[in-house]
């Protein structure tokens, strides 16, 4: 009897874009090329050279899920992503899933960021109450709780660095790489929180069930890391 090509079947998540562009060079040294490009195609599963890999498209916050449940084996996203799914500070996780490695892609960093005329120091030293918009909701939660800040979040998807500028914050927490977007609405870093890089998550079930060929691309993985 055949195997069920589903069972032998490897899938592999993650988001257009710079982690998509980043991760291309880890795949080929896995042997792994991808036959779609994402930017020109609407498909959702991208076909590789290997009959037994394909990668599916999702929004980086989907990562999580999708391997979580089942959807993927394998998938790759920042570790902003993860702490917001579940993960604790020290990199562990009630999720069930299981993380190999940091690829060190797609690096940048969480911040707070204040407009240039607040008094950010003085506002905390004091212990009064912020309001901070973010969408990194847990993240900003976990780093004001252990500074001793009672803070009201306000959450938002996009376009953080407005919220200071109308005054229904007081401050952003969110990602930052070249500080540019910050600068060109009048709002400064006061805060380093966290450097992030995209991690590889792993399903525990598909770990054991498909453990060699898993293990094999983890391997590939690892040994194109520049460490």
């Amino acid at each position: 009897m055949n195997a069920n090509p589903m069972m032998t079947m490897i899938t592999l998540a993650l988001s257009k874009g710079r982690i998509f562009e980043e991760t291309l060079p880890l795949l080929a040294a896995a042997g792994i090329e991808v036959l779609d490009d994402p930017e020109k195609s609407r498909k959702l599963i991208l076909t590789t050279n290997m009959p037994d890999v394909r990668l599916l498209v999702v929004r980086a916050t989907d990562v999580p899920p999708y391997v979580q449940n089942g959807g993927a084996d394998m998938g790759i996203t920042g570790k902003d992503t993860l702490l917001e799914h579940g993960m604790d500070w020290g990199g562990a996780t009630g999720t069930g899933l299981y993380q190999p490695l940091d690829l060190q892609i797609a690096k940048c960093r969480i911040s707070v960021a204040v407009r240039a005329d607040f008094d950010y120091a003085n506002a905390v030293r004091q212990g009064a109450r912020l309001r901070v918009a973010t969408k990194y909701v847990a993240i900003a939660r976990e780093f004001f709780a252990t500074k001793g800040v009672h803070v009201d979040l306000i959450k938002l998807y996009g376009s953080m660095e407005l919220a200071p500028l109308v005054g229904m914050a007081d401050a952003i927490v969110d990602l930052v790489s070249t500080g540019s977007t910050l600068k060109a609405n009048q709002l400064i870093e006061v805060e380093h929180i966290m450097d992030i890089s995209s991690h590889l998550v792993v399903n525990q079930a598909a770990l054991k069930l498909k453990r060699a060929r898993i293990r094999a691309i983890i391997d590939a993985f690892s040994g194109a890391l520049v460490l």
